[in-house]
């Protein structure tokens, strides 16, 4: 079959890749001028920046899809903590990547009793189990899934899946330590999510860094993306950069081809690694279906990338500065749209693994903060407002001020995500999980309107991030019949 994927983000790229496998001819078309989507790299003067994703985990599933000796090429480490928190109470707890560390040192840290961390890590590994085949490994929109061994399994626990209240809910119900209850419920901005709206069920997403650790590609992030487009070369993907997709055309219920600026191509099928909203709305020019239409849109980002010239040992490779009122800062998130002017604040500094990110006695930072989906807000307002709140809490948690120190300079708003992605309204992750059966109402990765056309990336199923934007590229695979 011609294939043609439209996008060479990480899901695109792992799409091609697979469909490869299967001895298809693949061609990827990608409006910028590279590969990698939001995992983009940049430079200002001497220091190096991961323009988007920041953490990897599950380096199993991306090391699935490569081959010998590519495969052999790809290099990380792991790191000793999964992330350094501090909470507005003077207390800090950075958290060992070992899991009876983590529980040990929790403990002390939150007077919670081992007992009591013990059950709730198990209770959710074992919903991360059980869910794990339906939800992130198969497509969850065919009727197979459901009538495989570990999808009647799934059927068989759901009710176990802890759906039916919010993680807020959950955990303060496991904890008496409000902290640790905040450390717990900021795994909902894994998905863009409202900790105090989502279901207990995404409480697993702590399971994927806890007991399966954190890692570090050995020149950041950016490898993810390289490695992924020279496995695919390798297999004969053909690449057609700065080629922007105008319009999918097609003729009954299947898609014909696509019309670009020079001409029209026919295809056999199509997958968009495009945010699913877009796909419908600017390429096939034709409203979204309603579940879609409907969906409230994920989170976004405000993100500084600052160079600092001086190190801080205090500070690790991932650290969270919370803020002090959470429920206060997703109620701005996802009701008003606006900022909080106490916001959580993360912090990742590559340049603390890989050196030549930063010169000597400097560290690159990448200080981010969850914002609201672009709904027309002023974000030139937002943003200056936001950096006075961001440097004040900064610089009075680091006993350091901050702003004299930044020598280098630039940002990234909703606007710019949504100008630079293509994403709907800047959302990182298309839709959110603030719902109990949101992991249903996501897009499929088969449509149901065209019979040969496809999704993949974080707006669809299974979700945004490394991991799961991965998996989106291997389900779509998996409908596939080999050639």
């Amino acid at each position: 079959m011609r294939i043609l994927v439209i996008g060479a983000g990480i899901s695109g790229l792992t799409t091609a890749i697979e469909l490869a496998k299967k001895n298809h001819q693949i061609t990827v078309f990608e409006a910028h001028t590279t590969y990698g989507g939001k995992m983009a790299e940049f430079k200002l003067g001497q220091y190096r920046f991961d323009a988007g994703p920041s953490l990897f985990t599950q380096p199993q599933w991306l090391l699935q899809i490569l081959q010998s000796p590519i495969k052999e090429e790809f290099s990380y480490v792991q790191l000793p903590h999964l992330c350094h928190y501090f909470f507005p109470n003077n207390l800090q707890f950075q958290a060992p990547a070992d899991p009876q560390a983590f529980i040990n040192q929790a403990s002390i840290t939150f007077q919670e009793p081992k007992e009591r961390i013990q059950q709730y890590l198990q209770k959710y590994q074992k919903i991360y189990q059980i869910t794990k085949p339906v939800f992130l490994e198969s497509s969850l929109h065919q009727l197979k899934t459901y009538l495989s061994p570990s999808g009647l399994k799934g059927i068989a626990n759901l009710w176990r899946i802890d759906n039916f209240r919010s993680m807020d809910k959950a955990n303060k119900q496991f904890f008496k330590n409000p902290q640790l209850q905040q450390l717990f419920n900021r795994y909902a901005t894994y998905n863009g999510s409202n900790p105090y709206q989502a279901p207990a069920t995404l409480n697993v997403i702590s399971q994927l860094e806890i007991f399966d650790g954190a890692y570090l590609p050995k020149n950041g992030m950016r490898d993810i993306a390289e490695i992924l487009y020279k496995q695919a070369c390798q297999l004969g993907v053909e690449f057609h950069f700065n080629t922007p997709v105008d319009e999918i055309t097609y003729q009954n219920n299947h898609v014909t081809g696509v019309k670009t600026k020079e001409n029209w191509i026919p295809f056999d099928s199509i997958v968009s690694n495009v945010d699913v909203k877009v796909t419908y709305q600017k390429l096939l020019n034709i409203a979204p279906p309603k579940k879609i239409q409907q969906a409230e849109n994920s989170s976004s980002a405000l993100i500084f990338y600052w160079g600092i010239k001086k190190q801080f040992p205090q500070l690790d490779v991932h650290n969270i500065f919370f803020s002090g009122d959470y429920k206060q800062e997703f109620q701005h998130l996802f009701e008003s749209h606006t900022l909080y002017n106490d916001p959580t604040v993360y912090i990742n500094i590559t340049s603390k693994v890989c050196n030549k990110d930063a010169p000597e006695g400097c560290e690159n930072w990448f200080v981010m903060i969850n914002a609201p989906a672009n709904y027309g807000q002023d974000w030139e307002n937002f943003r200056q407002i936001a950096r006075k709140n961001i440097l004040k809490k900064l610089s009075t948690i680091l006993k350091t001020p901050i702003e004299p120190l930044i020598e280098e300079e630039d940002y990234l708003d909703p606007i710019r995500i949504e100008q630079r992605t293509g994403s709907n309204r800047g959302s990182l992750y298309g839709s959110s999980s603030n719902h109990q059966m949101s992991a249903f109402f996501r897009q499929a990765n088969q449509s149901s309107d065209f019979k040969n056309l496809y999704f993949c990336g974080g707006s669809v199923h299974p979700g945004g991030g490394i991991p799961l934007c991965i998996q989106s590229g291997k389900i779509v695979s998996s409908l596939f019949p080999n050639a």
